[in-house]
């Protein structure tokens, strides 16, 4: 299944829920927003929402600082 993340095509095996996609990455759910074909997703998706082929995926992680 082909995907692209972050502006990277991306091959994917099977399908996935955000969260496994985040997990795969070791990203934390918290510290991150993804947004999937311009659509913002809430947190309290990441569990229930699938990647689907063809999905256009942007993960922007938050960084402290000062």
């Amino acid at each position: 299944m082909k995907v692209v993340i972050n502006g990277k095509n991306t091959e994917l095996a099977e399908p996935i829920t955000v969260a496994e996609l985040l997990s795969r990455h070791e990203l934390h759910p918290s510290r991150v927003a993804v947004e999937i074909n311009r659509e913002i997703l809430p947190k309290k998706s990441y569990q229930s929402v699938q990647v689907n082929s063809g999905d256009q995926i942007e993960i922007v992680t938050f960084v402290g600082g000062g």
